[in-house]
């Protein structure tokens, strides 16, 4: 089967995630996304997704049975959830508004991970582990 030369891809639609208390994780993700500059695309009762142009982020109740459930980072599924933000100052402007406002479990504070690589680490209620990071700040101002 012949490959086509451009990528078929052009990015990312969605991501949707299970979560074990729906209205909890429905408030928590509604500050989040609201102060990252979301907006909601659509609400069904039992599900919901956000919008920032084309990135969208949607949750959902787990089933049943899985609800009791918190998810592991290092088991088999996701690993970690990464916003791209604008610079430093928004990763900085996030942590503040995670400790202050939303009261979120900071696993790593905002700070310098790799070369030029600043980023904020925490987790949702579910313990699903979430970034804000900016990459290539200081390289570009060089």
């Amino acid at each position: 089967m012949a490959r086509s030369p451009q990528s078929r891809v052009v990015g990312i639609d969605h991501i949707s995630i299970r979560v074990s208390d729906y209205e909890k994780s429905k408030a928590f993700y509604a500050r989040l996304l609201d102060f990252l500059g979301f907006e909601v695309e659509a609400d069904y009762g039992s599900t919901i997704g956000w919008k920032n142009g084309i990135t969208l982020f949607w949750i959902a109740p787990a089933d049943a049975g899985d609800r009791h459930r918190k998810h592991h980072t290092g088991e088999v599924g996701l690993h970690h959830y990464a916003f791209r933000l604008r610079s430093r100052k928004d990763v900085d402007e996030l942590d503040a508004f995670l400790r202050n406002e939303l009261k979120a479990e900071i696993v790593d504070p905002a700070g310098e991970y790799y070369d030029d690589y600043y980023a904020v680490f925490f987790l949702d209620p579910d313990g699903i582990k979430l970034e804000g990071m900016k990459y290539g700040e200081r390289h570009a101002a060089g």
